[in-house]
């Protein structure tokens, strides 16, 4: 069969180019406005039914407008992906993203509302009206992130000095890293290249290694002022979480993550325990490649071509459609049967040609129950694995299309379980029928995920965690902070580089250390994979019931925390080391087979 590689936009909005869309523009405006207007004179949370009515119809409404707003945002997006050099379609994300702060000022007027408002006031005001007890679980959390913030009036003064103090250190560092270039030789002439440009996958190690030493010479020229907006960043955060009365500073980052501590330490504890073993995944590429040791720019280095052999087959998109269909349905009949109706009704722009975006997203439309996947297919067993990504992205969204508009959300550490997931059930179906070489291929792709989801950002939470400490006493230089960044890089990876192989400079070179709107942007990303894992280890022992139970998972992951979701539909408990144990073992299977077979190279 046949499936169109150009996804349906028009089914959803008229074309923003349109006087049909301005005429939905017009009145989302003008609801939105009317919502603000209206969110500064709600009143106080109480049990008589006034109140109780004015509440329930605000969030009635405010789930609608807040649903169409991302819901726009994601049309602006779409078509300006598909059509890059179109600037109408940029200017309309820009008008989206300057209504942002009206929407947030009305999720604030929620949170602060909640703030002052007693526990028994709050379980009474929920009991007096069906809408207020179906959102539950949304309100509580609510309440729960308000008393980690600041008293209002404090709250929107921080608010406002971080234009020009908190948010403009990030945009510095965005503007220069933005800014830097990379000076490399090519063909006899020097040439210069954003960073982005600069990788480290060519099959030359002189090559990866002149690369690797001119970008962080290059990284090293701004590495002074990215010191100030790292300490500025982080020094702002710790103010404010001391007046705020939280604990530390990863009280937020668990609690956005609707995660306890218990959880995060018994993740991290067994990954501690499991390095030792994933480091001869290192010893063994590193004697691949011919040398005794690896060094950071050896990393993403391919294997040599003669233990792979043509293992990089041509695979047409209607292949990849019909085998991601044909591994899905093996797992989960309803998995399979989603696929294909995303094929069928266009979700999917797959086309390679000029005039795209880079890169893959998957975006959802909440009040129409579709999403939209965006992505380049150049016919490879990657793009592939992209496809099989974005869908699991879908059908998370698509199994909770029904629930409360409020409670469609999910944090990060629980947003890459579905995706990661799909990707799992590919690459396993994928083992299963292909030749020695090819699996060698298959698992040196899935062992280097394992290592930057085990070790590299393992050791960017070390850093981020020992820097926070240390800040709290007083700011930090350039030097220290490399010294903390090293330390970091040889626990996590177990000493496995080479002595002049680490890269100590990387807390200057990672964005996610200055993005200002999420802290700890990292260990969400472990936590997501290895839930993806555990979850995938149990198929066996639930058997026919297992479909039902991932697909009440997922549903869970919007209206329970990380550890009663995983406790409600699988009966494993995520703050003791057994489930994370199951979940590395089946790293451990995966390595153990990559070392059988490049033992008989």
């Amino acid at each position: 069969m046949t499936y169109s590689q150009i996804w349906d936009l028009d089914s959803l909005y008229p074309n923003p180019q349109t006087a049909e869309f301005q005429a939905v523009w017009d009145q989302f405006l003008t609801k939105l406005e009317s919502l603000s207007t209206e969110s500064d004179s709600l009143p106080a949370i109480a049990q008589e039914a006034e109140s109780v009515k004015i509440w329930a119809d605000f969030l009635t409404r405010w789930a609608e407008v807040r649903g169409q707003y991302w819901e726009l945002s994601s049309l602006a997006g779409c078509h300006a992906a598909a059509d890059a050099g179109n600037t109408e379609y940029r200017t309309l994300e820009a008008k989206l993203a300057a209504l942002s702060p009206q929407a947030e000022k009305i999720s604030s007027a929620i949170e602060f509302a909640l703030q002052p408002c007693s526990q028994e006031t709050f379980e009474a005001f929920l009991a007096h009206d069906e809408r207020l007890q179906e959102l539950s679980f949304f309100l509580t959390e609510q309440k729960q992130m308000a008393d980690l913030r600041l008293p209002r009036e404090q709250e929107l003064l921080a608010s406002e000095l971080s234009v020009d103090g908190f948010s403009a250190w990030g945009r510095l560092y965005d503007r220069l890293s933005g800014d830097l270039r990379v000076t490399l030789m090519e063909k006899g002439e020097l040439v210069e290249k954003s960073p982005g440009q600069v990788q480290f996958d060519d099959p030359l190690r002189s090559v990866r290694e002149n690369k690797f030493f001119a970008a962080s010479k290059s990284w090293d020229t701004i590495a002074d002022t990215c010191a100030d907006a790292l300490n500025h960043l982080s020094g702002t955060r710790l103010t404010i979480y001391k007046r705020a009365g939280l604990k530390d500073h990863l009280e937020m980052p668990l609690a956005r993550n609707r995660m306890q501590r218990e959880t995060l330490d018994a993740m991290w504890n067994e990954i501690s325990a499991f390095q030792p073993i994933l480091k001869k995944y290192l010893d063994r590429k590193a004697k691949l490649l011919g040398q005794d040791k690896l060094a950071w720019y050896d990393l993403q280095a391919p294997l040599p071509q003669k233990y792979l052999g043509q293992v990089d087959p041509v695979i047409k998109y209607d292949t990849a459609c019909n085998l991601i269909s044909e591994a899905f349905d093996q797992f989960s009949p309803d998995l399979g049967e989603f696929a294909r109706m995303s094929y069928d009704k266009q979700w999917i722009e797959a086309e390679s040609r000029a005039g795209k975006r880079q890169g893959g997203f998957c975006t959802g439309f909440d009040l129409l129950k579709e999403s939209r996947i965006f992505m380049t297919y150049n016919d490879t067993a990657d793009s592939m694995s992209t496809l099989a990504h974005e869908l699991g992205h879908a059908y998370h969204s698509w199994v909770l299309k029904d629930e409360p508009l409020l409670q469609q959300d999910y944090p990060m550490n629980l947003a890459e379980t579905a995706s990661t997931f799909a990707e799992a059930v590919l690459g396993e179906h994928r083992l299963k029928t292909a030749d020695d070489q090819t699996q060698l291929a298959i698992l040196e792709g899935m062992l280097g995920d394992a290592v930057g989801f085990l070790m590299n950002i393992h050791c960017r939470f070390l850093f981020e965690d020992a820097f926070h400490q240390e800040r709290a006493k007083g700011e930090l230089s350039a030097n220290r902070l490399s010294e903390l960044m090293l330390d970091a890089q040889k626990s996590a990876y177990q000493g496995a580089l080479q002595d002049d192989g680490w890269y100590p400079g990387f807390w200057i070179s990672k964005l996610h250390f200055y993005i200002t709107g999420v802290p700890f942007y990292n260990f969400p990303y472990t936590f997501g994979y290895l839930l993806s894992l555990g979850v995938y280890a149990l198929a066996d022992e639930y058997g026919d019931e297992f479909p039902a139970r991932y697909k009440q998972l997922l549903i869970n992951t919007g209206c329970c925390s990380a550890e009663d979701a995983v406790q409600n539909t699988f009966d494993r408990d995520l703050r003791g080391p057994e489930f994370w144990r199951k979940s590395l073992q089946i790293v451990e299977t995966r390595l153990n087979r990559f070392l059988e077979l490049s033992d008989n190279l």
